[in-house]
């Protein structure tokens, strides 16, 4: 039986592992945390869908596919408009990765 050499790499966050560059993994990082922020507070208000959506400015089918987290049909800069609707207001972090 053969050994394999495997090595073990570690990722800050699952976009990381699965996107090809730093830029696409924070982006989708970021549409994932703002999407988590929407579907809880969303589930604070006790509204139908079609209230929620009403309140956020989209349609109730736009509503689902937030709350079924389906991070594909959302740009950051949708995001960003639906969590002000929602009473949010996004902050953007810039970290240093390497020098300049």
């Amino acid at each position: 039986m053969e050994e394999q050499n495997l090595t073990e790499e570690r990722f800050a966050n699952v976009f990381e592992a699965l996107c090809d560059n730093p830029a696409e993994a924070a982006n989708l990082a970021a549409r994932g945390e703002i999407m988590i922020a929407l579907h809880e507070r969303i589930a604070t208000w006790a509204l139908s869908q079609q209230a929620a959506a009403n309140r956020l400015g989209i349609t109730r089918p736009r509503l689902n596919d937030l709350l079924r987290g389906k991070i594909d049909r959302f740009s950051l800069d949708a995001l960003i408009n639906i969590a002000d609707r929602a009473g949010f207001r996004v902050k953007l972090v810039l970290e240093e990765t390497r020098a300049a």
